[in-house]
């Protein structure tokens, strides 16, 4: 792909994100004459971008999750700062700063202990292939937040409710599934007698990706707790699940990692016969 290719990309998603974003505010607050949620999307991609300008020049993609995590946490602060909002909107923004840095550090040692992150070898030259994927980076944050900053925004207390229990049920499930298995792919990987191998063990024998299922229950949860808050095109807040979904099963979580395992151990009758008993996502008991 061309450099001005991923250029027009880039400047196209960041218009369709801002566009969304001013067709869903409620328009009860405002920041810099620019209603609200447009300039938090705006900041998320503006973060990005002033990180992928050093991160080119030095040609590294160390600093590339954790300024994700960054993000993260810097849109929900400022969107609580300037919209205070009620206790579910708290709550919300609690569990999202929680999730971003257990997630963010644990991201960034893994890079450091590995030293690279093999996404970006092939894009890592190409300024705009790289700032392609910091631009979906920006658009990454604000789609997955977009359920929890309406909440936080919205105009009236929707109150505690069973849905916001229900929400908060399924965000914990989702998280402890998502922290569990990464901390037994670490320690599996952290072995020595295991180097060269996959991991089949624990919730790794249930699904082949269990915290990507983990990631999108969690973001499930959060977009149930946010479900009192809608009206009108607000309902659009849906979209931030099924953005996770989309983006971890059909573009850059699920694929690209079976591609490198496929090519890595593939023809290998363990690893086949792993695959042909363990479904790809949804978790299910193994089989004798």
């Amino acid at each position: 792909m061309r450099n001005s290719v991923a250029f027009v990309i880039c400047v196209a998603v960041t218009a369709g994100a801002l566009a969304l974003a001013g067709w869903v505010d409620a328009g009860q607050h405002a920041i810099a004459g620019w209603p609200l949620l447009p300039a938090l999307a705006l900041f998320a991609f503006a973060v990005q971008w002033l990180v992928y300008l050093p991160s080119f020049l030095a040609q590294t993609e160390h600093y590339y999750d954790l300024a994700g995590a960054l993000t993260y946490a810097s849109v929900v602060v400022l969107a609580v700062l300037l919209a205070a909002p009620d206790g579910r909107g708290l709550v919300m923004a609690a569990l999202v700063l929680a999730w971003c840095t257990r997630l963010g550090s644990f991201l960034f040692r893994r890079v450091k202990q590995s030293g690279k992150d093999g996404r970006f070898d092939d894009i890592k030259p190409h300024w705009g292939r790289f700032l392609m994927a910091w631009t979906f980076q920006g658009l990454w944050v604000f789609m997955t937040l977009l359920a929890a900053l309406l909440a936080i925004t919205a105009p009236a207390d929707a109150g505690w409710d069973a849905l916001a229990t229900l929400g908060l049920l399924v965000w914990c499930a989702g998280f402890a599934i998502e922290v569990i298995a990464d901390r037994q792919k670490s320690a599996f990987r952290a072995d020595p007698a295991h180097r060269g191998r996959f991991i089949t063990t624990g919730l790794w024998a249930w699904s082949r990706h269990p915290n990507y299922f983990g990631e999108i229950v969690l973001w499930t949860g959060i977009a149930l707790m946010a479900t009192p808050t809608f009206s009108g095109w607000q309902w659009l807040g849906w979209l931030s699940p099924l953005f996770v979904a989309w983006l971890l099963m059909k573009v850059s979580g699920v694929p690209m990692l079976e591609q490198r395992a496929d090519a890595t151990w593939g023809g290998q009758a363990d690893y086949e016969a792993y695959k042909a008993r363990t479904p790809v996502l949804l978790p299910r008991p193994p089989k004798a």
